[in-house]
């Protein structure tokens, strides 16, 4: 078994906190693999294969959220400093310090 994507013994590790990682790491390479199509189909000069690859990143979209969605339902911290940034208008960096101060009291 792969161990790289855990910083601890993975048999030390509960079972929930190995899902918890292997998750964190396909949102990563959901990400990362967004940031690879963004870029072939900055530079790719046929129509048919920005259309293909249009419909791949629409697939890693979808990934993406679901991942997302995932870990926020399993972290509810994450999920209230979430709530006061995503889909909202105005400055991003102050909705995040007034999310995060709300939900962590501080």
């Amino acid at each position: 078994m792969a161990t790289d994507q855990y910083h601890e013994p993975p048999s030390e590790l509960p079972a929930e906190t190995r899902t918890f990682a292997r998750m964190c790491a396909s949102l990563a390479e959901e990400a990362e693999a967004i940031g690879w199509y963004v870029q072939r189909m900055a530079v790719e000069p046929d129509a048919e294969s920005r259309a293909i690859m249009l419909d791949s990143l629409g697939e890693e979209f979808k990934h993406f959220s679901m991942e997302l969605e995932f870990l926020l339902r399993r972290t509810p911290l994450w999920r209230d400093i979430a709530r006061g940034i995503l889909f909202t208008d105005g400055d991003i960096v102050r909705h995040g310090e007034a999310s995060e101060a709300e939900a962590t009291g501080d």
